[in-house]
């Protein structure tokens, strides 16, 4: 959520800029709207990790007890 915050306080930083001519507040707009897009990307990077982390460790409990019900004689 925080990257959707920084580009829609870039838009109106950017549209200001316009507005009132003033390029660097212009600059900053589009440089924070940067910043966002970067933040929203890292955070899709992290849910998806996170989702093949715990994919990961399901396939390995269910292995782990597949091995002890056939260690056990429960095949």
């Amino acid at each position: 959520m925080k990257g959707s915050t920084e580009v829609v306080k870039g838009r109106i930083k950017e549209a200001a800029g316009v507005l009132t001519g003033n390029d660097k507040l212009r600059a900053k707009g589009r440089t924070d709207q940067a910043v966002g897009h970067v933040k929203q990307t890292a955070e899709k990077g992290v849910r998806q990790a996170k989702r093949s982390a715990q994919k990961i460790v399901n396939e390995a409990r269910n292995a782990s007890q597949k091995a002890v019900d056939k260690a056990k004689g429960r095949s």
